[in-house]
């Protein structure tokens, strides 16, 4: 069976743009607020996927990127984990605006979309208007558009796409973005957005992905001869039991075999939490607070 084809996006926008929302409306599920629940910081990007149209889905969302209130440390560490959650690199970078007067803040949004992304990445975005039930036709909203965003909009190729959130049902909306979408990446030669971070980040992921596998395996061999050692003694002792002692051994075992595949299994997961600069005992750590999670 063919997997369906996959299509990486990058909600950008500034605070209270309707990134979240947006992204729930694509995918058809309240994706990132269960996303939010699951941490105390809201401000962290993050990462959900799903199959909506015969396609399968990764939806970035960047709540942290352009928030001015934080520090500029956690909005660097957002930025890296940002690109690490969308390489190798997005088919398609959604700048999210609301409909209504284009703010100073959305200004600084645009102006580190560019900073973030490189100016190539122009080729890549789509302007997705939030809070489409305000608006009464798309020529009156290109009417009433000021000089500032339709200079931005020319950037984009008049690239654009009207959203109802207050409508995720109307999957008709979703379709067309993902229409758009698709002849975007067609124009760029069916290629995805790269630049050299990506590059770099591609094969930091790869390393470090490779290293994690590496010390869970060596963990797996440690423990599993720690419980076959733990059983010899139990064993030797033995006797109208042996069968019994052994059947649990096995039990034993093939769950200690299933939690460290289980954490395995969410390396990509943690290594893209990452920055460069992180040891990996810094890592070891992330992942042991995530553990739950993989395990259960």
């Amino acid at each position: 069976m063919e997997h369906p084809p996959v299509m990486r996006m990058v909600l950008v926008g500034k605070t209270g743009s309707g990134k979240s929302s947006s992204g729930n409306t694509i995918l058809g599920r309240d994706a990132f607020s269960a996303a939010v629940s699951h941490s105390s910081v809201t401000t962290q990007c993050w990462k959900q996927t799903g199959e909506v149209f015969d396609r399968q889905l990764t939806v970035v969302d960047t709540p942290g990127l352009f928030d001015t209130s934080l520090p500029e440390p956690t909005v660097k560490r957002e930025i890296s984990k940002c690109i690490n959650m969308s390489a190798p690199g997005p088919h398609a970078i959604l700048l999210v605006i609301k409909v209504g007067s284009f703010t100073e803040e959305e200004r600084d949004a645009v102006r580190q979309v560019e900073e973030i992304f490189g100016p190539d990445a122009w080729n890549y975005t789509i302007i997705l208007f939030t809070h489409g039930d305000r608006v009464q036709s798309e020529s009156r909203l290109l009417e009433e558009m000021g000089p500032e965003l339709q200079q931005i909009l020319e950037k984009v190729g008049n690239r654009y796409q009207v959203f109802n959130n207050a409508k995720a049902n109307d999957r008709g909306q979703v379709l067309d973005l993902l229409e758009k979408v698709e002849e975007m990446v067609d124009a760029n030669g069916g290629r995805f957005y790269s630049n050299l971070t990506y590059e770099g980040v591609v094969m930091m992921l790869q390393r470090r992905e490779e290293e994690l596998r590496e010390f869970y395996e060596k963990k797996l061999e440690e423990e599993i001869k720690s419980v076959e050692s733990a059983y010899e003694m139990k064993l030797s002792e033995a006797h109208q039991e042996r069968q019994k002692v052994e059947e649990r051994l096995q039990r034993e075992l093939q769950e200690v075999k299933r939690y460290y595949r289980a954490l395995e299994s969410g390396v990509r997961h943690v290594v893209e939490q990452t920055v460069p600069t992180d040891s990996m005992e810094n890592i070891l750590k992330f992942h042991e607070a995530l553990k739950l999670k993989f395990t259960s």
